[in-house]
């Protein structure tokens, strides 16, 4: 049934309005005759045109016009095809009535009676009165009901899950500890964690020599860095996101060493016959060897990973507390030892954070050896009992863990020529980083450190530099003190100290200390002829 037809429309409106209001008859049968003779004249109207067209057509006229021509034909001179019944069914209102209430109910479209009208497209005629069908088929057929899957009654019980780690699956762990088991077995076969570190070392060291050059330490030290290495993956093999952030960890300290990644390659089959050459004839088994690889596989593959973050992401050490010397009321010397290699040259320094203030970083200078062991030293000097210099002076005791940056800083030993250092107050520690660096080479230049302070209970380190500068045949320690009593060194302003130990044109020189120190120094130190860039210091924060 179309509901656009006008025609059937009035017929429907006659039944309802017939069905509502019985007053209503006489004027649904006036809008039924009206509508049935309606549709007869349209229908004799149409069949009329249609013989005009094809007269029209025989005598050459276009189409397209004669068409056109019938659709204004169609069109009621009147005003619209027709009109839609939008009030309240229950009403009773004929087409002699919708006449009258013209001007109060205005056509479907939005015209308004006062306005101006839109030409309404012909509407097509129907072909014929189509007899009424059975109940029921007016609208649409239902849509058979749509089926959903049960939902599952929850129970009481707990829910079980998987009983591997980490979304694994359970045969994977099971492999993870054979695996396991079969490193364990074969380091106790082949002597201890310690024979199989240093065999392993030598065959680095024969194969790799750029390998473990690029890496800091002395020989010792490194073969303690890969024992302590064994025991950590042979433990943690098991645990795969302990293996992955270690590894990751790892890779980035490698990365911050410049190790190139090619020179891991034979580090596996290195391990494999590290083991083997330690164990009793016919011991050595197939799966013994298989551990070792498809182990070394996953380990390298996760330290690449983390050498490639070092460029989108800081590299952080974790160091530990070896030693905790109060030097005076205010400061103290402190050991630490990096539990990853740590590089930095002589006379950098790094950024620290203490775990009782996390997310403040504070520089302090390095006093250490880099390329002798993991110790590094620091020098702190602290104001008050708060912040990270007196959490680290006042609070912090051996055995306790903090957090540093990679090393900073442009101050590095000089090739050839000789060196100054002028060093106030706790500025002494990058400089005597820089003396253990030439006790460990066994450099013979002239080397002279003024060391500013202002009474002598202030030269809380003088025996460790004077023991220092005793195994450098060309290096002298001056200790310069500000006020009296000086004692058996010198004493005044470090400006006077300077300008007395004759011409310093030909010396590389190296500052740390206070601001106002380094000011007067610097200016000084212009003043006797020495260029701007043979003084090296980093600017103060």
């Amino acid at each position: 049934m179309s509901v656009s037809d006008p025609h059937l429309l009035a017929l429907l409106r006659a039944i309802r309005l017939r069905q509502s209001a019985p007053d209503a008859a006489a004027a649904g049968e006036a809008d039924t005759a009206a509508a049935l003779s309606e549709i007869a004249r349209n229908q004799t109207a149409r069949k009329k045109k249609e013989a005009q067209v094809a007269e029209q057509a025989d005598a050459g006229t276009p189409p397209y016009f004669s068409k056109h021509r019938a659709a204004e034909e169609d069109t009621p001179r009147g005003g619209s095809a027709g009109l839609l019944w939008r009030g309240d069914p229950s009403a009773v209102m004929g087409r002699a009535n919708l006449r009258n209430a013209r001007s109060a109910i205005p056509p479907i479209g939005g015209i308004t009676p006062s306005g101006p009208t839109t030409p309404v497209p012909p509407i097509p005629a129907l072909e014929g009165v189509r007899p009424p069908e059975p109940p029921g088929t007016d609208f649409p057929p239902q849509l058979p009901p749509r089926s959903f899957p049960s939902r599952r009654p929850r129970t009481s019980g707990p829910v079980r899950r998987a009983a591997g780690r980490d979304g694994m699956d359970p045969a994977d762990d099971a492999a993870l500890r054979d695996i396991q088991r079969n490193l364990s077995t074969s380091i106790t076969f082949a002597g201890g964690v310690e024979d199989v570190a240093e065999r392993l070392w030598n065959a680095l060291h024969q194969a790799q020599p750029a390998l473990l050059s690029s890496l800091p330490g002395t020989a010792p030290t490194q073969r303690a860095d890969l024992a302590r290495a064994l025991t950590w993956l042979v433990h943690h093999l098991a645990d795969p996101p302990a293996v992955v952030s270690g590894c990751a960890r790892l890779g980035a300290v490698l990365a911050e060493c410049g190790l190139q990644w090619n020179r891991l390659q034979l580090v596996g089959a290195a391990l494999a016959e590290a083991t083997r050459a330690g164990m009793p004839p016919g011991s050595w088994r197939q799966d013994f060897d298989q551990a070792w690889r498809w182990a070394w596989q996953h380990t390298y593959e996760w330290i690449v990973h983390g050498g490639t973050l070092v460029a989108y992401q800081p590299t952080i050490w974790d160091v530990e507390v070896v030693s905790h010397e109060q030097r005076r009321e205010d400061l103290a010397v402190i050991g630490l030892r990096s539990l990853l290699p740590m590089p930095f040259r002589p006379g950098q320094f790094a950024r620290f954070e203490v775990p009782e203030i996390p997310g403040v970083w504070r520089p302090y200078s390095l006093a250490g050896a880099p390329h002798r062991d993991e110790y590094i030293e620091l020098h702190v000097r602290a104001k008050s009992e708060t912040g990270v210099s007196g959490t680290l002076v006042h609070h912090t005791r051996r055995g306790a863990r903090l957090r540093m940056t990679r090393a900073e800083g442009d101050m590095g030993l000089p090739d050839s020529r000789g060196i100054l250092m002028i060093a106030g107050d706790t500025g002494v520690a990058p400089m005597k980083a820089m003396l253990a660096e030439l006790a460990a080479r066994g450099d013979t230049r002239q080397t002279v450190l003024l060391w500013s302070v202002r009474d002598q209970t202030e030269l809380y380190d003088i025996d460790a530099l004077t023991e220092l500068a005793a195994r450098v045949p060309g290096a002298t320690v001056i200790p310069v003190v500000a006020e009296e009593p000086s004692g058996p060194y010198m004493s005044g302003p470090i400006t006077d100290a300077v300008t007395t130990y004759g011409d310093w044109s030909r010396y590389e020189i190296y500052l740390a200390g206070p601001p106002q120190m380094l000011a007067k120094t610097t200016a000084a130190l212009l003043r006797l002829g020495v260029k701007p860039d043979q003084m090296h210091y980093d600017p103060p924060e």
